[in-house]
């Protein structure tokens, strides 16, 4: 019945590089692709930017209110595993309104903190259900659409990613994290932005390490995957301009 695809106890179990599994990042990755090489063409008629950027925050925001009234709903809802906590919430939360209101900032922010982890979300999901259940359609939606939504903003806005919004943004990553990992975890007993521990699925967080040496490495691999896409958004920025 249909309605069992909004039952918490009801779905296959979800299989890690499946069928469906492989259509959905064969569709991400064609999105992303279309988004880098038709960029001009969106930027030149407004219908179809105006199609692309509302869609983008109407997929957003009935991703996060639809998890919330399904856990609500389905009585599993509790402030320390359904908040938007984690980076791809924050990223979800920061793109909706930098489509909105163009904000700079939120713009840099959402690219950072949006693109890479959305990705590895998508890459190695921690997901109960396979499809059709309304968990794995709400996280490859929602994940995807945080991923496109960093891509879009940069590529259709006149906002420059420097080498300094790298560290700027790494800075507020790191403020941010505090907070989750000295007062919001301890208080909620969470696990927001895996800092408690690792996720159930096998990701590259596994790699490193535990104790302390867990928290550099997380701080290191962070810094990394933001140099890494500062040094992407130059490359494509020069092909594209030569």
């Amino acid at each position: 019945m249909m309605a069992e695809i909004f039952l918490e106890k009801n779905g296959e179990p979800f299989a890690a590089f499946g069928i469906s599994h492989g259509t959905v990042l064969f569709f991400y990755f064609l999105g992303a692709v279309s988004l880098l090489l038709f960029s001009k063409k969106i930027l030149n008629k407004a219908s179809a930017y105006n199609i692309i950027r509302w869609s983008l925050f109407s997929l957003l925001v009935l991703s996060e209110i639809s998890y919330q009234t399904y856990t609500a709903l389905n009585g599993i809802w509790s402030m320390g595993e359904h908040m938007f906590f984690h980076l791809c919430g924050v990223a979800g939360v920061t793109g909706a309104i930098a489509l909105v209101n163009h904000h700079k900032q939120l713009i840099q922010i959402t690219f950072f903190i949006g693109l890479i982890p959305s990705l590895l979300a998508l890459v190695t999901p921690e997901l109960p259900y396979d499809f059709p259940h309304y968990r794995y359609l709400k996280f490859f939606i929602h994940h995807m659409t945080i991923s496109w939504t960093s891509i879009f903003l940069v590529v259709s806005h006149p906002v420059t990613i420097s080498f300094h919004a790298v560290l700027k943004t790494y800075m507020y990553l790191l403020i941010y994290a505090a907070i989750i990992g000295f007062l919001v975890n301890p208080l909620l007993g969470s696990n927001y932005l895996y800092l408690s521990q690792t996720p159930t699925a096998n990701t590259p967080l596994d790699l490193l390490g535990s104790g302390v040496w867990y928290y550099v490495n997380l701080c290191v691999l962070a810094f990394v995957v933001f140099l890494v896409q500062y040094l992407v958004y130059r490359m494509v920025r020069h092909f594209k301009n030569t």
